[in-house]
């Protein structure tokens, strides 16, 4: 967890960067398409990811971390024919806004996460509870009257900035939470390998690669709101359409189709609102505006992983008791199976019972997980409709209210 801990901060140095350094680099006109590359070759590291992880962890998880080393020696060998930018103005960094914030979420996303096992009773979910929404309201607070925040709260006078970073949680969140959840549902209930739920992916990425610089040649021909709208409303079809398998079944006629309209609403999505976020932030906060944009990313995932999860486990909870009651076993089997109920479809039937009951032990388990699933898949596609209703109401309004707050604010 350290390690990870460590990683994650590394990573907050690179993603805000990358994309200052294209906005500086490249004019409104041009940047758009930029973004889309960037977008794409995204896309492929994303593809090679869980194919490559999924193939070595066949052989030890442990591998797969090793990924991760020559992907970052190759960077540190291109990084001097990089052209540098820099804000002479920029801030120090805001050491309290950022501790404030990171124990804000900790304390938040660890109550939701561990309150489907501990009940909300428990004296620690109300402590994380407390302890996380002081800490976030401190947060807010310090911004306001801090000479170099973390986050501006003046860029979101910005519609378009407000409305983008507002989509990023909405539309995020539900990738994140599918996405978290899809490969449980691939490996656990329908038998796939490690290296084959990593492949079912890999149209959603193909699309997203083949797509991305395309889709951000069009911010610069129709706008931001547009296409964000149209790929955020074929995103909840991907999401509904993954509602529809159940067990068994080929991948091309059951995950296929919702994996593949998932990968093309995204790429409408990724390289116009990314450029939407550059664009409205002006080039002095594009660092800021990129960091911020990228934390709501991280941050949705992590709150829609942790809310979509208790509907799942609820889900899951009701529908396995209503399963398990109907099975020929006697009450003491029953007991032992809703007590694994933790385990959602890693659940094992109980010892002792005979094949075919331990079967349809099995069977219900996964039937269970597969309406939990169901279930989120939908959550999701409502938080997609409610992101193409932010590009809608907020993303470009500035071209008709005159409005440029938030641009020339605090440097990079």
């Amino acid at each position: 967890m350290a390690a990870r801990a460590v990683q994650g901060a590394a990573g907050a140095l690179l993603v805000p960067g990358s994309l200052a350094l294209i906005s500086a680099s490249f004019d409104p006109a041009r940047r758009g398409q930029a973004i889309g590359t960037w977008s794409g070759f995204s896309g492929i590291t994303a593809a090679i990811g869980p194919v490559l992880g999924g193939w070595l962890v066949n052989h030890s998880w442990r591998w797969a971390f090793f990924l991760n080393v020559p992907l970052a020696a190759i960077v540190l060998a291109l990084l001097p024919r990089v052209p540098e930018s820099r804000n002479p103005r920029a801030p120090r960094a805001d050491l309290p806004g950022a501790s404030l914030v990171t124990v804000g979420l900790a304390g938040v996303v660890f109550s939701l996460i561990e309150s489907s096992r501990r009940g909300w009773t428990d004296p620690a979910i109300l402590a994380g509870l407390a302890v996380g929404g002081a800490a976030l309201a401190a947060f807010i607070a310090v911004e306001a009257r801090s000479k170099s925040p973390m986050l501006p709260l003046t860029l979101f006078r910005s519609p378009t900035f407000a409305g983008a970073n507002a989509l990023t949680l909405f539309l995020y969140g539900a990738l994140s939470c599918v996405f978290f959840f899809l490969p449980l549902d691939l490996i656990q209930v329908q038998g796939y390998s490690p290296l084959g739920a990593g492949a079912a992916i890999l149209p959603f990425i193909a699309v997203l690669f083949l797509l991305s610089r395309w889709s951000g040649g069009l911010v610069a021909r129709f706008g931001a709101r547009g296409p964000l709208v149209l790929g955020s409303v074929v995103v909840a079809v991907g999401f509904l359409l993954l509602t529809l398998p159940g067990i068994g079944g080929s991948y091309w006629t059951t995950f296929f189709p919702g994996v593949l309209v998932l990968g093309l609403g995204m790429a409408l999505c990724i390289a116009p609102l990314t450029t939407a976020v550059m664009n409205a932030a002006g080039e002095e906060s594009a660092g800021i505006a990129s960091g911020v944009n990228n934390a709501a990313s991280r941050v949705a995932g992590l709150l829609a992983i942790a809310l979509l999860g208790m509907l799942l486990a609820g889900v899951f909870h009701r529908d396995l008791e209503r399963r398990v009651a109907a099975l020929p076993i006697g009450p003491s089997a029953r007991a032992e199976i809703l007590a694994e109920r933790v385990k959602l479809a890693a659940a094992e039937p109980p010892a002792g019972l005979r094949e075919a009951e331990a079967e349809e032990v099995r069977r219900a388990v996964a039937s269970a997980f597969v309406a939990g699933f169901h279930a989120i898949a939908r959550a999701s596609a409502l938080l997609a409709l409610l992101a193409a209703a932010c590009a809608w109401t907020w993303i470009g309004r500035e071209d008709l209210t005159g409005s440029t707050a938030g641009r020339g604010g605090p440097g990079s």
